[in-house]
């Protein structure tokens, strides 16, 4: 937790102690008079003419915990700000809409954007300052937070007018961020190839990953760069990506003990995270390893991938199937305490002699590689390790594996950090088409019951009246659900889909895609808002274009369209998705490291898209064989149906199943490409060979 005081010894109570949101709650015994964003505080600053203090961050962040204790739990300043403001808080990741309008605020504003994230605002929302975190006194080359706060209301009470007339063009300004540059062509190879040069500009041939310090995964842009190298044999690209895999895998942003990855590096070379860890980019990660695990055989990228998906079911899962949204950098107060290490602590548990290779092969020593301690990496590869030693490798191998979980184990008595256990529907959307896609790929029927879990938590739980809600916490769900959720959703039901033959699962896909349509398609922009028809209205209606930490809802969405259009051959799908990507064909080219995800869907929508049914009895070993062989290979650009030729309802329903059947009494392959559809195969070994004639 934070250092907000137990509610039994608390000497201040807030609003915030009725929300639902951990970030919030954390903030409930602040001296500060907080108020959530509602109708109530809105009103309250226009009745009493006040300027509206804007607070957003989340739970796992660290500077927003060290703004807490340094500021808002201040009395002096909370003194201030209780006089001169109403003061709001608001969980980024339950707000996207809001998060979204004041960050692009403060980016025009001041060039840079973060969080904790402080904004002031009219009362009527329009921001007139802001910036990200605030020493409470001046320092750091940044002026103090109760002078701000006083400097803003001085100007609020003598600069008005000021304040008032430019309103009106921070509000075009705002509105105006929905616009990008259009086109008049679809993407097609060379705009995939333009932004593949783009983004080798900015490649880190030593370390991996994208530019320098800080460094983030870049998981979307890594899955883009496996897909040039499918499409173009191009194999630089490859080797970059499994560089940059091996990198981070060894790198201390990967908890080598527990499995999943910290949120990114302060350093160039992964070896100092920031230690929160994150839903979203395990999810994002868990499935380019998977997909680097396809296309190379490599089992390092099968065991970060195993690692990752068990660290999110023992920490990361509601009894009922539903994942929680993130763990803190912070345990006892201190950022990463819980993940660092002393070479005395290992040797207590491992003893001398194994406890001393131990710390060699991860780079434990006296000095410390983090503020006196160590954060577990691996800086020297194992068969170089293991010749250095004289070891054979069977036996360094299982050396570190015994040693990684004893450590493991004594871990685990430590204090962990804070887990923000509210379940948001897009994250558990993200979450649930990796544990789907694995289970496919690695044969694992047990992720396949976690994505059935998942599923029917999210349609139990956050589905009401045909529409999803955004978060569930202490068994209340609430809020619309934006773009985002409705997309990743929808993509998450249609990979589990694809991995389980059960239609329950694309009827309730094909069901939410329509809802979606209707609240946040603009048919005049051929876009996406963030927010639906029915939304709270806000000072700005935003679209979400940009392929960030999490994919663009709209990104998803005609990712979704187009694989939609092939199983469900409804053509005005496919054409709305390439509506879209005309819309972003210069942008794609120009500004690549901002629409990972989207291209990824440009090259779903060039083709050529493999449509592979596999009609047999979900128990039969031939069906299975031949799924095996599907998923055998990286085949980005698939679709795929398994059949029970009994179940007549999804055969007479689907396109790609007409008129196909048993082949001689036995399940058989169907593979169809361009219009064109090849003979059936019932053999694993002439499957193989079919899809590997039609690579393109």
């Amino acid at each position: 937790m934070t250092s907000s005081q137990p509610a039994a010894n608390a000497k201040h109570t807030n609003r915030l102690i009725h929300e639902t949101s951990p970030y919030l709650r954390q903030h409930a015994h602040n001296p500060v008079d907080w108020h959530p964003w509602d109708a109530a505080a809105l009103e309250q600053a226009k009745q009493e003419d006040k300027p509206i203090l804007l607070s957003i961050g989340y739970s796992a962040c660290h500077w927003c915990h060290v703004m807490e204790r340094e500021s808002f739990e201040n009395e002096d300043i909370a003194s201030i700000m209780n006089r001169c403001f109403v003061n709001v808080k608001v969980d980024r990741e339950e707000r996207p809409d809001l998060d979204s309008i004041y960050m692009n605020y403060v980016q025009m504003t001041s060039g840079s954007g973060g969080w904790p994230m402080t904004v002031f605002l009219t009362p009527d929302q329009v921001p007139f300052f802001g910036g990200t975190y605030f020493p409470p006194d001046d320092r750091y080359g940044r002026p103090g937070f109760a002078r701000i706060c006083l400097a803003v209301h001085d100007a609020f009470r003598n600069r008005r007018a000021e304040i008032e007339r430019s309103s009106a063009d921070v509000v075009r300004s705002l509105q105006n961020a929905n616009q990008l540059p259009g086109g008049d062509s679809s993407p097609n190879a060379e705009s995939l190839a333009l932004a593949y040069r783009a983004l080798a500009e900015r490649f880190d041939l030593t370390h991996g990953g994208f530019g320098g310090a800080p460094k983030f995964p870049g998981s979307m842009s890594l899955a883009f760069c496996l897909r040039h190298h499918h499409r173009t044999g191009f194999r630089p690209a490859l080797n970059f990506v499994a560089l940059s895999l091996e990198k981070m895998a060894l790198g201390g942003i990967y908890d080598q003990l527990g499995g999943g990855f910290h949120r990114y590096s302060v350093d160039d070379h992964w070896l100092v995270p920031h230690f929160e860890k994150m839903l979203y980019d395990n999810a994002l990660l868990g499935r380019v390893y998977l997909d680097a695990y396809q296309q190379t055989s490599n089992p390092l990228f099968r065991r970060v991938t195993e690692e990752i998906l068990t660290y999110v079911t023992r920490e990361m899962t509601h009894a009922e199937g539903g994942f929680y949204s993130t763990q803190d950098a912070d345990s006892e107060g201190e950022e990463g305490k819980f993940f660092v290490w002393t070479p005395d602590e290992i040797v207590a548990v491992l003893g001398n002699a194994d406890g001393q290779l131990f710390c060699r092969y991860f780079d434990v020593s006296q000095r410390g590689n983090f503020e006196g301690k160590n954060i577990l990496n691996i800086p020297v590869a194992m068969p170089e390790f293991a010749a250095k030693e004289g070891l054979a490798i069977e036996d360094l191998m299982a050396l570190i594996q015994r040693g990684r979980e004893r450590l493991f184990i004594e871990r685990e008595k430590r204090v962990k950090p804070h887990r923000d256990e509210k379940i948001l529907t897009s994250w558990n959307g993200l979450m649930l088409a990796t544990f789907a896609n694995a289970s496919a790929v690695l044969n694992r029927p047990d992720y396949l019951e976690r994505a059935r879990a998942n599923a029917a938590f999210v349609l139990a739980h956050l589905k009401s009246n045909g529409r999803l809600l955004r978060t569930f916490k202490d068994g209340q769900a609430k809020l619309n659900g934006y773009l985002e959720d409705y997309a990743c959703f929808v993509e998450g039901l249609l990979a589990l889909f694809e991995a389980s033959g059960e239609v329950r699962w694309l009827n309730e896909a094909v069901q939410l895609n329509e809802t979606m349509l209707d609240q946040f398609w603009d048919a005049t922009d051929t876009s996406f808002y963030l927010t639906g028809r029915n939304h709270e209205r806000l000072i700005a209606r935003v679209k979400d274009f940009y392929d960030n930490a999490t994919p663009a809802g709209s990104s998803v969405a005609v990712f979704n369209l187009l694989k939609l259009s092939v199983l469900t051959g409804d053509p005005a799908h496919r054409s709305k998705a390439e509506a879209n990507l005309r819309s972003m064909k210069t942008a794609l080219e120009r500004y690549p490291g901002g629409f990972g995800y989207l291209l990824e869907a440009a090259d779903f929508s060039i083709g050529p898209v493999r449509e592979i049914a596999i009609v047999g009895g979900h128990s039969d070993a031939a069906t299975s064989e031949l799924l095996e062989t599907v998923y055998r290979r990286y085949l980005p650009n698939k679709v795929v149906v398994v059949a029970d030729p009994g179940d007549t309802a999804l055969m007479a329903s689907m396109p790609l199943l007409h008129g196909k059947g048993l082949v001689a009494g036995s399940p058989a392959a169907y593979v169809c490409q361009n219009y064109s559809c090849k003979a059936p195969v019932t053999s694993s070994r002439d499957l193989d060979l079919l899809l590997h004639d039609q690579k393109s």
